[in-house]
């Protein structure tokens, strides 16, 4: 009889023990597959001249950072601000511009500033499909060979960088 009263209670008991762990976890904390995998092939139309190619191609040998954004999404905007920080501490980025208008685009990178050294286009998810991309915006860490180190969904901020970002970069580059 105490067994009756006994199986609900361990499998509610369960049930909370899941929850409270779930309810721990930052929600944009998804582990990507791609960590240490190399990095799928930039190849995309430049936002400024489409008859030019934005290639990861020319990043060879250097630590960069993709940052996939878009006008239509909030915290890249809020995300902005720091990303031109990085850029005047000599970070180099290069933005995918993910279902977007293009002429939205150029208009926020020309009031807001340009933090990119080159930015594609991808209006139609071709490229963000091979980075496992699934919300805006989301940053990944490329080493000098061409390998995927780190990755963030949600925006970049401060204390990002300075506990992460950073140091792994640092890390890399002397490699």
């Amino acid at each position: 009889m105490k067994a009756r009263f006994l199986i609900p209670l361990v499998i509610f008991l369960v049930l909370v023990v899941f929850l409270a762990i779930g309810l721990t976890r930052d929600p944009r904390d998804v582990p990507s597959v791609l960590i240490n995998k190399e990095a799928p092939v930039i190849s995309l139309p430049s936002l400024y001249d489409e008859s030019q190619i934005v290639s990861s191609e020319t990043m060879k040998g250097r630590v960069w950072l993709v940052n996939v954004w878009g006008t239509w999404c909030p915290e890249c905007w809020r995300e902005h601000d720091f990303l031109m920080y990085l850029k005047n501490e000599g970070v180099p980025i290069v933005g995918i511009d993910w279902r977007d208008d293009s002429d939205d685009a150029k208009k926020m990178l020309a009031q807001q500033g340009n933090p990119f050294i080159a930015v594609g286009i991808d209006p139609e998810s071709k490229a963000v499909m091979d980075w496992g991309v699934y919300g805006a915006p989301e940053t990944f860490l490329i080493d000098k060979k061409g390998f995927i180190r780190w990755k963030h969904t949600g925006g970049l901020n401060a204390e990002l960088w300075r506990n992460e970002l950073k140091p792994l970069m640092a890390q890399l580059e002397a490699e």
